[in-house]
């Protein structure tokens, strides 16, 4: 699993580490949610290679806010994301924020949830974006649809008959 942020906030510019800002539910989410055994701290982040689980972002440019950051730059984002996918090759693919998942691959219609849209032989999800100015969505509800991805990616992948057989 390869979770995508939006991009670096300036606390995360200034730590190096992932969702960093303490008001930012990334952590207690993914916990709450079942992907990790313990509450992590945002500088305890490569112990997620140690559970199956990577993290990057969509775009590297920090700003204070997402809405700051260009089309253009969005776009490159998920050409870019959509290289390393293929070159990684993760089983799932969690692009955290519906909105920036939108903006980066042309996808208006994209909803919360698993995409049709595959890279390489890569599922897609989109969860909701845990910074605190998504107050629509509270911590319980996002490790919900966090806990539904887990769910499917602890599935063995469905197996196609073989209609030559």
């Amino acid at each position: 699993m390869l979770f995508c942020g939006i991009n670096p906030g300036l606390m995360t510019a200034a730590t190096g580490h992932h969702f960093a800002r303490p008001g930012n539910r990334f952590w207690p989410v993914l916990h709450r949610s079942g992907f990790t055994p313990r509450l992590l701290k945002p500088a305890e982040q490569e112990e997620l290679l140690t559970y199956g689980l990577g993290i990057t972002n969509l775009v590297a440019r920090a700003s204070a806010r997402a809405d700051e950051l260009t089309a253009e730059e969005y776009r490159e984002g998920g050409r870019l994301l959509a290289e390393k996918v293929v070159r990684l090759k993760p089983r799932w693919l969690a692009v955290v924020g519906v909105t920036a998942y939108r903006a980066a691959f042309d996808d208006r219609g994209a909803r919360v949830g698993p995409q049709e849209r595959l890279i390489g032989d890569t599922r897609v999800w989109v969860l909701p974006n845990p910074s605190g100015l998504n107050a629509h969505w509270t911590t319980a509800t996002m490790a919900e649809e966090f806990e539904r991805l887990r769910l499917a990616a602890e599935a063995p992948p469905a197996v196609t008959a073989d209609p030559s057989r």
